[in-house]
């Protein structure tokens, strides 16, 4: 849903816990939420992280390419933080975080194609059609303005005259 979560560990937690937060995010996708935001997202490339906690060797981390009615293909990239320049098509990436072969936090990210993140041009139509309604707004009231105006100036005219 739309709103706060918080990533948890089920497992690996410092101490005798057994569950402990990683950290606190917006989440964006469905109930379940496991959609998270990169740590940075230029117009060339994007900067992605897997959910850990210090120290990030102790994990072991897998990352995959979702490909839809496919089956998702395993990079080679083993980190906990992976770079990906864009392409020409969004691609959705997964993390997980493993420890001793159990999955224990898992994270989706959808990098946007280079054309995608340059096509925001529905803001600009939208700023040019409210220009143009403030502008025509802005010239009422001047010319309601100047006729009251006029109005008040004729009226104490006639009240002068007829005094």
């Amino acid at each position: 849903g739309i709103g706060i979560r918080e990533v948890l560990l089920t497992s690996g937690c410092p101490g005798a816990e057994e569950k402990c937060i990683v950290r606190v995010e917006e989440c964006r996708g469905p109930v379940d939420c496991g959609w998270g935001i990169p740590i940075s997202a230029g117009l060339a490339c994007v900067k992605m992280s897997c959910i850990y906690i210090p120290p990030e060797n102790r994990f072991k981390y897998v990352w995959k390419m979702l490909i839809p009615s496919k089956i998702a293909h395993i990079l080679p990239d083993d980190s906990a933080v992976m770079e990906v320049c864009r392409g020409t098509r969004s691609v959705t990436f997964q993390c997980e975080t493993q420890e001793n072969g159990n999955i224990i936090a898992s994270v989706k990210y959808t990098v946007y194609a280079t054309t995608e993140t340059q096509t925001k041009k529905p803001r600009r139509i939208k700023t040019e059609q409210s220009r143009t309604a403030t502008d025509a707004i802005l010239v009422f009231c001047v010319v309601t303005g100047i006729i009251v105006t006029l109005g008040v100036i004729f009226a104490m005219i006639f009240m002068i005259l007829h005094w």
